[in-house]
């Protein structure tokens, strides 16, 4: 496959294939309608812009596909933006992330700025009910991931000795540390897999160009917590909690709820309790599950919040992803193909299980099964979303009114 997108960091050789608008419309549509998770995202990707547009071919999907499950960040955006970018160059790919990021953005600000009204029994009802559909779309997401991610002895192990990092070094820096490890066992014990194979991913970004983008990426990484330290600005600890967040996901949008909830959480700027009834909420609506930094930003305590929070928040938990992705474009076809590599990669995932389900025990089980009632609601939104294959946003509907009931009888 031969792309004509314009070269980042130079001038195109060819015309373009589309223009920012058209992409625009396109994901406009997918973010308006795309319910599920990132998984179903890709899906709706195929259908729309493989299928019927025919924008880049299955080969070639395929291989970004890969590319983007390999990367830490949020796997879904990161294939809406390299179509975008194929598709019309740089501005392609952000209007690719705008419209497919701001409906879902959107709705939960608007949800954010209302539930501070949600008050009485109903409106307690209403928000436990968020935290019981939270428990049961953590609990779908470890089940799914355990069945892909873990699938032999030594990868199951490598989860279980990541529940023990992160029980016993709680925070940012047990989950790092878990990841890391992951990966070093995945060196060790991992390498039995089958490897890929050749790429057909051709997009023209030039190697100077991906290289400045992961300096970007480590610096910001390592310069943002000294910043934020040394100025004191709450605006500037935002967005180096939520950047630092973007950074280590690895697996899939889930897997962002535990390192949040410590940045968050931890320092005092929001209850647990409203951080996972806007968990809840964010299952509700299309779109990237990295939205929910949206609400957490327009909901927080401390200044910036509200409009300008969820701006800053939203921003910083998507840009690791996309430097990421821009660095390793140029770089992607060779890095693939190494045993070593993989290998790595199948041990870090394997640990993203373990600390996923660590926080499906706390804060997520303990925070909102309080009684039996909230037990059997939980356990039938995780048998709606498992075994019946029913869409979030029905399991959402239905357990919010299920626990505004039991809380109002």
């Amino acid at each position: 496959m031969k792309s004509s997108a314009q070269t980042i960091g130079e001038e195109a050789a060819g015309p373009r294939q589309g223009t920012a608008g058209e992409v625009f419309l396109a994901f406009l549509k997918l973010g308006l309608t795309s319910f599920g998770g990132p998984i179903a995202h890709l899906g709706y990707f195929r259908d729309e812009l493989v299928v019927r547009r025919k924008w880049i071919d299955e080969a070639g999907y395929g291989d970004l596909v890969a590319l983007c499950q390999f990367l830490p960040g949020p796997a879904s955006s990161q294939v809406g933006f390299s179509l975008g970018l194929l598709r019309a160059g740089p501005l392609g790919a952000l209007a690719a992330w705008a419209a497919f990021t701001l409906p879902s953005a959107i709705l939960l600000v608007v949800f954010a700025l209302a539930a501070t009204g949600l008050e009485g029994p109903a409106g307690a009802g209403l928000l436990h009910g968020l935290k019981i559909v939270a428990v049961a779309v953590v609990a779908q997401a470890v089940w799914g991931m355990a069945k892909s991610l873990t699938p032999d002895r030594e990868r199951a192990a490598i989860a279980l000795a990541a529940v023990f990092v992160v029980t016993f070094c709680a925070g940012a820096i047990g989950q790092l540390a878990a990841i890391a490890a992951g990966a070093l066992a995945g060196l060790a014990l991992c390498r039995n897999g089958s490897v890929t194979g050749e790429t057909h991913l051709s997009f023209r970004v030039l190697r100077s160009f991906g290289l400045a983008c992961l300096a970007a990426f480590f610096g910001l990484l390592l310069a943002l917590p000294v910043l934020a330290s040394a100025a004191g600005l709450q605006g500037l600890s935002l967005f180096d909690a939520f950047y630092r967040s973007g950074a280590l996901v690895f697996g899939g949008g889930h897997v962002v709820l535990p390192l949040l909830q410590s940045e968050v959480v931890g320092p005092g700027w929001m209850t647990n309790d409203t951080f996972l009834a806007g968990y809840g909420a964010a299952q509700a609506v299309p779109g990237p599950l990295f939205t929910f930094a949206a609400y957490l930003g327009a909901v927080m305590g401390p200044a910036p919040n509200g409009i300008a929070g969820a701006a800053i928040c939203l921003v910083a938990v998507f840009l690791p992803g996309f430097l990421l992705l821009l660095g390793a474009l140029p770089f992607w076809d060779g890095f693939r193909r190494q045993p070593a590599a993989q290998a790595a990669m199948r041990g870090a995932n394997a640990a993203v299980v373990g600390i996923l389900g660590a926080a499906l025990y706390s804060p997520v089980w303990t925070s909102a099964v309080l009684a039996p009632a909230d037990f059997a609601l939980a356990l039938a939104g995780f048998l709606l979303l498992a075994v019946w294959k029913a869409p979030p946003w029905i399991v959402v509907a239905l357990l919010a009114f299920a626990a505004t009931v039991l809380n109002l009888v």
